[in-house]
This record gives C-alpha cells, sequence and structure tokens, in this order.
C-alpha cells in the first residue's frame, strides 16, 4: 500500500507541479462549451436541450488531450521497466497512475461543470446531476484510456492512434451521463442512469488495469 500511494503522489505532484495537463485540459473544457453557443446560436430552448450533451462531450474530448502522456515519461526515462520490476503489481501501479490522472483532470472538469452549465442554460435542478455524473464518470474515461495508452505506446503518432481506439469506448459513459442530466431536467429522475454510470466505471476498474498492464509489458518486451 505504501508503494501504491507514493506512485500515486509522485504522479499527482508532476502534474500539479508542471500545471500543463490539468491547465490544457481545463481550458479546453472551457472553451469548447463556451464556443458552442456562438455556433448553434443564443436561443435558450436549443441550448438548454443539447446542454447534457455539450458539456459532456467536450469532458470527454477534454480528457483525451493528456492520455497520451499517462505512461510516456515513465517509457522513455526507463521509469515503466523499474514499475515492471518492483514489488508492486504492475496492475496496481496502472491504477496509481490513473487516480493521479483523474484528480489532476477529471476532478477538476466535474467541479467546473457547474459553472459552464450556466453558458448552455441548463436547468437549475440538472447541475447537480451533471456535477455528479461527472463525478462518477470521468475515473471511467481515465480507466478506459489507460489501455488505449499502453496500447499505443511507442507510435510514432500516438494522439492519433489513441483517439481512433478510445472514442468508441467512451460512448457508453458519454451516453448514460448525458441521459442522467437530461432525465433530470425533464423531471423524469436520473437514478437509473447514475446506476448504470456507476456500473460501467466499476466494470473499468476491474477490467481496464489488467488490460493495461498486459498491454504495457508487450511494449516492454
Amino acid at each position: 500500500m505504501a508503494a501504491f500511494t507514493g506512485l500515486f503522489w509522485r504522479d499527482l505532484r508532476l502534474a500539479l507541479r508542471q500545471g500543463g495537463d490539468t491547465g490544457l485540459v481545463l481550458g479546453f473544457f472551457v472553451l469548447a462549451v463556451v464556443l458552442f453557443p456562438l455556433g448553434v446560436g443564443p436561443e435558450p430552448a436549443i441550448l438548454r436541450r443539447i446542454g447534457a450533451g455539450i458539456v459532456w462531450v467536450a469532458a470527454l474530448l477534454a480528457a483525451l488531450l493528456s492520455l497520451d502522456r499517462l505512461f510516456e515519461a515513465d517509457y522513455q526515462d526507463g521509469g515503466l521497466e523499474l514499475l515492471a520490476l518492483s514489488s508492486l503489481p504492475l496492475e496496481l501501479a496502472v491504477l496509481a497512475k490513473c487516480a493521479a490522472h483523474w484528480v489532476a483532470t477529471g476532478l477538476p472538469l466535474a467541479l467546473t461543470s457547474p459553472l459552464l452549465a450556466l453558458f448552455v442554460d441548463l436547468e437549475p435542478e440538472a447541475i447537480p446531476t451533471l456535477m455528479l455524473s461527472l463525478l462518477i464518470g470521468t475515473p471511467a474515461l481515465s480507466l478506459i484510456g489507460s489501455v488505449a495508452a499502453a496500447l499505443t505506446l511507442g507510435a510514432r503518432r500516438q494522439g492519433v492512434v489513441l483517439s481512433i481506439l478510445v472514442l468508441p469506448l467512451y460512448v457508453p459513459p458519454l451516453v448514460f451521463g448525458a441521459g442522467a442530466v437530461e432525465a433530470s431536467a425533464s423531471g423524469n429522475g436520473a437514478h437509473a442512469y447514475l446506476l448504470i454510470l456507476a456500473a460501467l466505471t466499476l466494470a473499468a476498474l476491474a477490467l481496464c488495469p489488467w488490460a493495461s498492464a498486459a498491454a504495457l509489458r508487450q511494449a516492454l518486451d
């Protein structure tokens, strides 16, 4: 457990000290949401209808921006080989890095979402559901993204290949995350959507570290 927490805090300190990942992700998220009303028009009824999808799509695309650096630095400096040879199972090392990635990127997206919901004229009663859906769903984005990041490690155009691999896998969290917000706005209740979203995150938590670790071992061979 000490090795796990040490790796988590080390990755988190690096991400926050450099500031690039968090700033880039938040900047893209804010700009994408703000630009949508300029593109589709300021009509409140239209924005209210598509607001949940706008915020979730922007969060999903923002989460993609830093995935290619999830393992890249350790791969380049040999740290990944040390992790593979350490007493900490590689699956737990992947989980620690995903947790640090989520705290540095996914958590700020969720905390910023209530403010951005105002730009798309989202119903006030749906804003807590939006934030909760992002808190539940963004860990799945980091976990699923770790598999694609491991599979594309060392590729010449890693960012492009990673996006092609991971975007189809992001569809279920997007559908149920946006659906939860729309159901809350319409008064139908978002409980079922949030439960399915939580199930997706738990499934990713159980499966993705193993898949990522296998792909990393293949990259190191």
